[in-house]
């Protein structure tokens, strides 16, 4: 991606942001490699987001359409901040189940916001033990 960032500057998109969206791992599952994320930020020198909801789709989980397990969004999320990305894409609606697209992804509105206080109060956290934690 550093590539692509670098031809981004050389244009009118500077300070774009680069998003994660997880990579497909077969048997219908996405994976979100939480090392990628703070290589990809220091690689390209861009603020990461984290799409924790396309993160656990499960395309053609389903067989005619993508499926989805809405309970790893959280936690997800959290582990995102964890490692330090500059904030987090959560999809909601008011009744997933009857979304017109990404329904087994997406986040109850009545939930998002426990799962958003809970991220930053990770962040908090991360954020503190960055200054004194170098590996």
């Amino acid at each position: 991606m550093k590539h692509v960032v670098a031809k981004n500057r050389g244009g009118r998109r500077q300070g774009r942001a680069r998003h994660e969206r997880g990579v497909s791992f077969g048997y219908n599952t996405l994976v979100s490699d939480m090392r990628a994320l703070p290589i990809l930020a220091r690689d390209t020198g861009a603020p990461v987001i984290f799409d924790a909801t396309h993160s656990v789709q499960q395309p053609g989980g389903q067989g005619a359409s993508s499926g989805g397990q809405r309970e790893f969004v959280a936690v997800l999320a959290r582990a995102a901040v964890a490692v330090g990305v500059a904030g987090v894409f959560i999809e909601t609606h008011p009744d997933p189940d009857h979304a017109p697209s990404d329904s087994p992804n997406m986040v109850p509105v009545a939930r998002i916001r426990g799962a958003s206080r809970r991220a930053a109060d990770y962040d908090r956290l991360a954020k503190r033990r960055r200054s004194v934690d170098k590996i």
